[in-house]
């Protein structure tokens, strides 16, 4: 069940880190509109500091631990919400320990130790990492932050949609990619409340589909992952995520799509919008691109998480 004044405290960790993160923008679309014959709109999440989303729950979350303690703080991430926290951090002054997967590109790597992160790398993907930072915490009785398991992270990821709402009244749709599902769940509760008709769709590269898997199943459980050029959803989820609840609660679809898929849409949206996407943000929108016969006439929000992406994998997408 989600909480009836989650909203109220999404509006209200707005104010909290309106000083820290951007307002990004909420840009009309005519390509994808008249590909679709829906009235298209991006939210730019890519133009958010350390050009993600993950920015967003970071500060929040961060913000609230410094009202408490001045710990030193563990995570794990493979990569956005790393830079997340090594910016907030900064910001903050707070001392924090982030755990990375093998798998972290160059580019996300360095971009964390820009900021005067400490890190360490461990597990072959995020569930790995996520597992190998909670023992570490808790041997050494730090605060553990997760990724996506955490209720004030989730409603910093809200902040997103209210930041929509202000913008814009009545959507039929919003596609979001899905990892952990931190995203789709700040963002679907938020319109679910603000827009209760609202259908949220899931969107997950089959090569490593946790959550849609989670949800056709009725429980997590562990599955093989292949490599994605959607490395910021890839990876297993954590054992009692609270997100698996929230994701239950508010996807009305989930929809899985291919590497070629996610590749095709983000060249294509890349040459056709003239900006900067990651993998994951391609997802949600391949996610639409494969769903676009039930939405024409529709008014469809696509969420663009993030622009993170290495030199390496941008030339092989562009080639």
């Amino acid at each position: 069940m989600i909480d009836p004044n989650f909203n109220e405290k999404v509006d209200t960790a707005l104010i909290r880190i309106s000083n820290f993160i951007r307002k990004t923008p909420l840009q009309h679309s005519p390509i994808l509109s008249a590909l679709s014959g829906s009235e298209v709109y991006l939210k730019l999440e890519n133009y958010q500091v350390t050009g993600s989303f993950k920015a967003r729950g970071a500060t929040n979350k961060l913000m609230l631990l410094s009202e408490h303690s001045q710990q030193k703080i563990i995570t794990a991430s493979s990569g956005n919400h790393g830079s997340a926290v090594a910016f907030a951090s900064a910001k903050l002054k707070l001392d924090v320990l982030i755990f990375l997967p093998e798998t972290v590109s160059p580019a996300k790597l360095e971009k964390i130790k820009s900021y005067g992160a400490e890190v360490k790398i461990s597990g072959h993907d995020s569930g790995d990492t996520e597992v190998a930072a909670k023992k570490y915490a808790e041997a050494n009785n730090y605060p553990y932050l997760s990724p996506y398991n955490d209720l004030e992270v989730i409603t910093g990821q809200g902040t997103a949609a209210a930041e929509v709402c202000q913008d814009i009244g009545r959507l039929d749709a919003v596609f979001i990619a899905v990892g952990g599902g931190g995203l789709i769940s700040g963002m679907g509760a938020y319109f679910k409340q603000r827009i209760p008709e609202i259908q949220v769709v899931a969107c997950s590269p089959e090569n490593s589909a946790a959550m849609d898997h989670a949800l056709s199943v009725g429980r997590i459980e562990h599955i093989e992952h292949s490599e994605t050029l959607s490395d910021g959803t890839a990876g297993a989820l954590e054992e009692g995520s609270i997100t698996f609840n929230y994701c239950q609660s508010i996807i009305d679809r989930s929809l899985l799509v291919s590497e070629d898929q996610i590749a095709d849409a983000m060249k294509d949206f890349i040459g056709n919008h003239q900006m900067l996407i990651e993998g994951a943000a391609a997802v949600a929108i391949a996610g639409f691109i494969k769903d676009q016969e039930n939405w024409k006439n529709k008014k469809v929000l696509i969420v663009i998480c993030g622009a993170n992406v290495s030199n390496e994998v941008l030339r092989r997408v562009l080639k």
